[in-house]
């Protein structure tokens, strides 16, 4: 059963638009620190992901819009070998989701800490980078739920 706090108001939870709204930007900023992390060709469906996830956010598209582009992230993802590029994938595609489930926010920033992993970086500097960047209104939600999926989301 999905947590209500990540269930939009108008829909029966308790997430305001506003905060699905700072979810979907806070995911966005998480997979574009490590959009560097791709080869000098990225692949369009990865990149797109973010620009889609942030017209979502400004009202540009639709969620059905924004769930189209989340599958054919991940079919980039299942398409990769590299597993920072298929880590990079995910993140994106988990990111644009978020406009379909709020939840999807999580993915995204977890997967970009995977990427940081798998490529030698920094994961706790990456992480306490994430949680600076939380806006107020929903950074104990975020990191509240992040605690308990980081669990059993293997970084490494």
């Amino acid at each position: 059963m999905r947590d209500k706090r990540f269930i939009t108001i108008h829909r029966g939870g308790t997430l305001t638009n506003e905060n699905h709204i700072l979810l979907i930007i806070w995911s966005c900023q998480c997979v574009e620190r490590i959009l560097h992390l791709l080869d000098s060709n990225p692949d369009f469906r990865v990149v797109n992901s973010i620009v889609i996830a942030k017209q979502w956010a400004d009202g540009k598209v639709s969620t059905g819009e924004a769930m189209k582009v989340a599958r054919s992230a991940h079919a980039a993802a299942r398409e990769k070998s590299d597993q920072v590029e298929v880590a990079v994938a995910r993140a994106a595609g988990h990111a644009v989701a978020t406009a379909h489930m709020a939840d999807h926010a999580l993915g995204g920033a977890m997967y970009a800490l995977k990427a940081v992993g798998l490529s030698g970086g920094d994961v706790m500097e990456e992480r306490e980078w994430q949680n600076e960047l939380l806006p107020e209104q929903i950074k104990e939600l975020v990191l509240e739920t992040r605690k308990l999926k980081e669990k059993s989301f293997r970084l490494n």
